[in-house]
């Protein structure tokens, strides 16, 4: 069997995240009990903090069997330079090159977990250092988020609306919220296209200026009409909410301004207090659930209110993270594979 890599749900057909969710399913009803990862080690390569992903893998792993290795770039690693053709008298120890090879020949996968640096827009919009593991891993490669894609998260979001809001097609809503400072968008990314190639009706609301990547919209909207979906986009929060089974809240920073930060947060600054998810906005949907992969700021992105509502699936959500990647470890490193 080649070797497959879980980088984005893109790559993934609409049939296979169903398996996939209906495998995670399986693990959390404690129906599959199996350990395909049995004498396997697996190592989690992790640029930036973690709590979720760190802790439901490094769970995860056990749970199969294997043994989670964690390392940290200049932290618990070297510092690691993932350019081609770069002279390496800075402060990068290490090459990508040689750190992946190694570690394939310790370990039967790589996680591997980075952010955007918010700078270069053209260039992070390549996912360079994932794509750099990707190119050099003779082993599987397993995106626990990069500058552009959160598949893991994506995955168990919607195993999340399955198991809460059924199975069939749903009004989702990705809704943009104020926050203090400009994040990366490999959540709302993620989202929106796992949305999409599930065939739901996808909303996404975010204020002028705050929209996705030109590339991947068009994909998103192609994934929806191939599912029997809808997309929409639109700069009013309160026509978004109108109907909605779904509320999916996330800040994200304005491409228009990587580079440039300051500029981003004077914008958003005029939003604060319209793009935030309260009680009178919940009114408006059909009985939604709310979403929000965490960790999420109080009384900024979403009320007290909200977050402690019947309608908050945020704990479920963040539970569904464990069984879906160990679906996905157990897609990539079963035994038969």
């Amino acid at each position: 069997m080649l070797m497959r890599d879980f980088l984005t749900t893109g790559d993934y057909s609409r049939d296979e995240l169903n398996d996939l969710i209906d495998s995670a399913l399986q693990f959390k009803q404690g129906k599959d009990h199996a350990q395909p990862l049995t004498g396997k080690s697996v190592a989690l390569v992790f640029f930036n903090p973690s709590l979720r992903t760190r802790a439901s893998m490094q769970v995860g792993i056990y749970d199969l069997g294997g043994n989670p290795v964690v390392l940290e770039p200049g932290g618990t690693s070297w510092t690691l330079e993932h350019r081609d053709g770069v002279v390496m008298d800075g402060d990068k120890t290490e090459h990508v090159a040689e750190f992946v090879r190694v570690l394939a020949r310790y370990c039967s996968a790589i996680g591997v977990r980075t952010f955007a640096a918010l700078k270069n827009w053209e260039e992070e919009r390549t996912d360079p250092v994932l794509a750099a593991f990707a190119k050099y891993s003779e082993v599987p490669i397993i995106n626990l988020e990069s500058a552009m894609h959160h598949p893991c998260q994506a995955l168990a979001d919607m195993m999340t609306i399955r198991e809460r809001a059924g199975a069939d097609r749903k009004r989702v809503v990705l809704t943009w919220a104020w926050h203090p400072k400009p994040l990366p968008m490999a959540v709302p990314n993620s989202f929106a296209l796992a949305a999409a190639q599930m065939g739901h009706d996808l909303i996404i609301a975010q204020p002028d200026g705050y929209e996705l990547d030109n590339d991947l919209l068009t994909s998103i909207q192609e994934r929806s009409a191939g599912a029997g979906g809808t997309v929409e986009v639109t700069n009013s929060i309160e026509a978004a909410f109108a109907g909605a089974d779904v509320i999916y809240a996330k800040s994200w920073g304005s491409k228009q301004f990587y580079g440039a930060l300051e500029s981003d947060i004077e914008k958003r600054a005029q939003y604060r207090a319209q793009w935030i998810v309260d009680e009178q906005k919940m009114a408006r949907t059909n009985g939604a659930i709310f979403m929000h992969c965490l960790p999420v700021r109080r009384n900024v992105i979403v009320t007290d209110d909200v977050i402690d509502s019947p309608a908050s699936v945020v704990i479920d959500e963040a539970e569904n993270r464990l069984h879906a990647q160990k679906a996905i470890l157990t897609s990539l490193l079963g035994k038969e594979n």
